[in-house]
């Protein structure tokens, strides 16, 4: 059986480690107070290139660009932590015979810098990034391409295990998935297609699939 998971904030939180590497930053250039927030505020739904080419001229930096980019994937990849049990539940699974996958988008640097640095990369059959596939979530193609990094057909089914309402549980109920929803402590917007189930925290997706081999 297919499970595919989201990477941000599902997985691995990376708004704390955003919050970790935008004050490291800060604090390591002497930047004014509010140049935290700004940072923050400018790579909370997603992080590329061309934001760093903004940022630089924003906070007067004199470093290229291209190596604010690079410092920032190394440093946000270190910064971030996996939720509580996410390892060792997706290990379990596994090891029942499923097929697991990332469905994220992002840049391709940044997404597979973070599996290697928290060690999640060596538990997934697949791996596929928006940007790699040119496709992003809520895109069908995005969870086809999913479905078939792990080697199994798009028409089989599965389940996706997500945060976001629409990306995540919308683009895949859609794509015919059946959903997770890690909810953390939000209420399910009105107006959206209901997920199949929801959760607080992944480690009790992860439970609610392995019952499902039992």
């Amino acid at each position: 059986m297919l499970a595919l998971f989201d990477l941000d904030d599902t997985l691995v939180d990376r708004s704390a480690g955003l919050k970790d590497w935008a004050r490291g930053f800060t604090y390591s250039r002497r930047l004014p107070r509010d140049a935290e927030s700004v940072i923050c505020a400018r790579l909370r739904e997603r992080a590329c290139f061309a934001d760093f080419v903004d940022l630089q001229e924003l906070l007067g930096l004199r470093e290229d660009p291209g190596d604010l980019w690079h410092e920032y994937v190394d440093g946000l990849a270190r910064s971030i932590r996996c939720f509580p049990g996410a390892r060792e539940g997706l290990d379990a699974l596994r090891s029942a015979g499923w097929s697991l996958g990332v469905a994220t988008n992002g840049a391709a640097d940044i997404q597979r810098a973070k599996l290697e640095a928290t060690g999640l990369a060596l538990l997934f059959d697949g791996i596929c990034i928006s940007e790699a596939v040119r496709a992003r979530k809520p895109e069908r193609r995005h969870f086809e391409a999913a479905a078939s990094e792990c080697g199994v057909l798009p028409s089989a089914g599965g389940w996706m295990v997500g945060d976001n309402p629409a990306t995540d549980i919308g683009g895949a109920a859609a794509a015919g998935l059946r959903t997770i929803w890690v909810s953390g402590v939000r209420e399910w917007p009105d107006g959206l297609r209901k997920p199949d189930a929801a959760v607080q925290h992944v480690a009790e997706a992860i439970e609610l699939l392995r019952g499902l081999t039992v």
